[in-house]
Order: structure tokens, then sequence, then C-alpha cells
């Protein structure tokens, strides 16, 4: 029986090739950001308050004119094809049929309008990252044309974190074989058969550059994280200049970074560590949100991603100031343990598991829990409904 995100971690763990669940579950370094992230989430504490009516439960939430039914969405994730064919629209559909919203990752393995089709009316973002300009311009036009409302241009890759996991494993993609990888694919048939039947998965938005050298070297560049490193605060403008929307920024830790996003016109930013993958010395993205939420002054939502594990961490983030969260790992341990269903299983464990904690805290609507106390910090760790 799976009840909780370490029993799909499990599932996940038993179906995937190690080589694949390294690549999903492993972090930077010694994983300690990775470590920080969770621990710092379990060490607050919730107060709940008593003799509310909390007959009806409200978890939806407003962002940008459109009403999310959770205050969650689907976070950016790569390389969903290595965990499940078709891994991309399989979480796209899981997040429209709930009313949340789903963040495309430049290196998804499906085209962006082919995710687009999956849901014309659903709630998708697009996630941009940057490794020559030209070739983003063009994924940024296409976003806009297949009508994504939203692009998250994530800020805290200018290299690739040292994943020491990936190394170890030789993880490269299209696959070069070795008696390790041999052993792992036949060790685990039921993944192989599949990949094989499908075919490996490539980063299918930079295979539409028509130049199959230019496709190859951005191909490369990507899965390297070979980013453009001269991008800059001033960059944004050339970027508006393409995108008309909203505009958010991923990855930001600082508060001075916050303030200077509200002043070039950033319409949101998601504090984040990428999950551990990044920088292993980073803080944990709970105990930056306070200040980055203190920062922009409530002129701009926060959002925050990176350890969530549980509902109580998606009530605590909101308590210190998160508008909403997003979710990476649990959503493809349940990709990986169970196809689409498992998509939908996690997604369905959160909203229960959000709606009885309300309920045990005394809030009726999704707003009450951010009137909690934004004072206390890691080590004053509770938060008073």
């Amino acid at each position: 029986m799976l009840l909780n995100t370490d029993d799909f971690r499990r599932e996940a763990r038993r179906r995937l090739p190690r080589f694949v669940f390294d690549y999903v579950d492993g972090a930077a370094d010694d994983n300690s950001c990775l470590r920080r992230n969770h621990s710092d989430l379990d060490a607050l504490t919730l107060t709940p308050r008593v003799l509310r009516d909390t007959s009806r439960i409200d978890t939806s939430i407003e962002v940008f004119g459109s009403r999310w039914a959770l205050p969650f969405g689907v976070a950016p994730t790569g390389l969903n094809g290595l965990v499940r064919a078709g891994g991309d629209a399989m979480l796209a559909r899981a997040a429209a049929r709930n009313g949340v919203p789903f963040v495309l990752s430049t290196a998804a393995n499906m085209r962006l309008e082919d995710i687009r089709a999956t849901a014309t009316d659903a709630l998708q973002w697009m996630q941009l990252y940057v490794m020559h300009r030209e070739m983003a311009a063009r994924i940024v036009q296409r976003a806009r044309q297949a009508g994504y409302q939203a692009l998250v241009l994530t800020v805290d890759v200018p290299v690739s974190g040292n994943r020491e996991l990936d190394a170890r494993n030789s993880f490269r993609v299209p696959f070069r074989p070795t008696a390790r990888l041999g052993w792992d694919l036949a060790t685990h048939p039921r993944w192989s058969v599949s990949t094989l039947l499908n075919g490996p998965p490539d980063f299918a938005n930079l295979a539409d550059l028509g130049q199959s050298a230019d496709s190859a070297s951005m191909q490369a560049a990507l899965l390297s994280r070979a980013m453009d490193r001269t991008l800059v605060w001033e960059t944004l403008g050339w970027l508006r200049d393409h995108w008309k929307g909203p505009l958010l920024l991923k990855g930001v830790l600082h508060a001075d970074d916050a303030r200077a996003a509200v002043s070039y016109g950033v319409d949101g930013v998601i504090v984040s560590n990428h999950g551990g993958r990044q920088l292993d010395a980073a803080p944990s993205a709970i105990s930056a949100l306070p200040d980055v939420v203190a920062a922009v002054q409530g002129r701009i939502p926060v959002f925050m991603d990176s350890g969530i594990r549980r509902a109580t961490h998606i009530a605590k983030a909101i308590a210190l100031g998160a508008k909403a969260v997003f979710l990476g790992r649990p959503l493809l341990y349940g990709l990986a343990a169970r196809g689409e269903a498992g998509v939908e299983a996690v997604i369905t464990m959160f909203r229960d598991d959000l709606e009885r904690n309300m309920a045990l805290l005394g809030a009726s609507q999704t707003e009450q829990l951010s009137l909690m106390q934004h004072g206390n910090r890691l080590g004053r760790s509770n938060l008073n409904c």
C-alpha cells in the first residue's frame, strides 16, 4: 500500500534502473542541501486553533487571474520520458484534471505544442533555460503561440551542480553501453522493454531547430547545463521583447535578488535551490522564504519548491508567506511507480492530506494559513494560526 511520498519513492526505486532513479533522486555533492530542505521543513511546527467552522474546506487560490483548485502545481522537471515513456503528457493531464498548473521544462521529451494540445484550457506554464539566446527566443515564441500562460526563467543554473551519482553511473543521453548499464537494464526488464519499444528520450523542443548539428549541440548543452553565463538582470529587457505575459524567476534565495526582481518588472519569484541539485552549501528553500517574502513587500507573489514531501510542508510554506508551492520528486516517484495513475494518486494524497490538516489547524480557506505569524524562524518554529 502506497500511503506517503516515501512509499512511492521506494516503489520508484524498485521499478527504475539504478541510473534513472539516481538521476531523479540524487542531488549535488554530499546531498547536504537536500537534507536541509527536509529537516528544516520538519523542524517547523503548526499550532492549531479550535472551535472554528471547518465543515467546508476551500483549498483554492487565485494566481494571475486564474483559479487553482489547490495551492500547489507541478514543477518543471526534465527527462520525464526517461522515467516513463510519455511522462510529460501524463503529468500534464493529471494536473489538468485536478485544476493545478503544469510547468513544462525546456528539457521535456515531448514538443511543447503537443503538451499544450493535451488540455488547451488547462493551466500550463513554460520553463526556460537559456543556452543560446536565439534558441531561447524561438522556444518563447512557440510557447506564446501555443497559449502557455506564464514563462518561468530558471536562474540558478549558470553551470550544472556536481551530481556525483550521475558521474558514477556514467549517465548521459544518448546511452552508451557499459557492462554496468547492461546489468542495470537486464535486471529491470519492464523499463528496458518499454524504452526499446518507444525509443530513447531526447529533448524534443530542441530537435525542432532544423539543422541537426545545431540540435545536437543544443541538446548536449542542455544535458550538461552549459548555460549562457552572460545572462544578467538587464537581459530581462530582451526577454520581455519576446514575452508579454507573466514572467517568473525560479531559483531566488537572496532578499536582494527578490528586490531586484521587483525593480526589473518580474511578475513573480520561486524560492528554490533546485531540490538541492545545484549548490550543496545553499540554504534550504523554507529558511530563505521569509526574507524573500519580506523583500517583495506583497508587490508580486512568492512561490516555493524544494523539499516538499507532505501537505503539512505546503501549509508551513504558505504560513511563511508563499502563495503556493511546486512539487517535483513526489510526482516523479508516482510516475515511476504507477504511470499516470501514480501521478493522480500522489496529487490526491496531497489534496486529501491538505484538507485534513487545514481542518485540524482550524483553517477553512487556504488564505487563512497565511494569517499565521511570519516572524518565527527555524529554531523558533512555532507558527500560530
